[in-house]
């Protein structure tokens, strides 16, 4: 495998919107986010002063977020409160069986999908951030039961994002099915794999650890509230 320039991957926000993913990005110059509706994402870059497209967008939606360095806030806003994450990336095919069938998940799922996200990832995912990238899920009984999908895409890579199981259906293996679907369909795209995962969130680092995935580095998130 000829490896991709891994560069992109150190502003991943701001190259996503830049690349691959520019229609769905409110561009301020320097800075840039997704438009609400899909993720409360932003980034900059050159050391931009973020304060007036911070004032901007915030007239936009309540909370949001910086990825990457520290942002600049308008005087009048609150100190951002800052989140650390890894990022991890995989490249190669994750050696795990999947036994489960695995739905992928249409807009004729969405309502399953929303009422499985509020139990445990509420904050991140937004109206339409399922279709930044194709969604799959498991389903036991008829009730959706676990699900992963795909977020920021660049040219060369793309994110796994929403990595949910509900919780009395954890333990069963599901995560591990759906995040092996999910990177084989990334990598069969052309593009390599890659995800953010809070630092403290132990369990799950563990598990992508165990499927192949190595930290790349750590990421500040600057969550931002007007």
């Amino acid at each position: 495998m000829n490896l991709p320039d891994e560069s992109p991957l150190d502003n991943p926000v701001w190259f996503s919107l830049t690349e691959h993913q520019s229609n769905y990005a409110i561009d301020y110059g320097h800075v840039k986010f997704y438009h609400p509706d899909y993720t409360p994402f932003g980034a900059f870059i050159n050391h931009q002063d973020t304060s007036a497209a911070i004032e901007k967008h915030a007239q936009l939606i309540k909370e949001f977020f910086i990825v990457g360095d520290q942002p600049k806030m308008p005087v009048h806003f609150n100190p951002p409160k800052q989140y650390i994450g890894l990022q991890m990336i995989i490249y190669n095919h994750i050696d795990h069986p999947i036994t489960e069938p695995v739905v992928e998940l249409t807009d004729a799922h969405y309502d399953d999908l929303i009422e499985l996200i509020k139990l445990v990832y509420p904050e991140y995912f937004k109206p339409k951030t399922q279709r930044l990238g194709q969604y799959f899920g498991i389903y036991k009984d008829g009730k959706l039961v676990a699900a992963t999908g795909e977020r920021m895409q660049t040219k060369d890579f793309i994110e796994i994002s929403a990595v949910i199981t509900h919780p009395e259906h954890t333990g069963k293996g599901y995560a591990k099915q759906l995040i092996a679907h999910t990177a084989s369909g990334i990598f069969n795209k052309g593009k390599i794999p890659f995800l953010h995962v809070d630092e403290t969130n132990t369990g799950a680092i563990q598990l992508y650890k165990k499927l192949g995935f190595k930290t790349r580095r750590t990421f500040s998130f600057w969550k931002i509230s007007s």
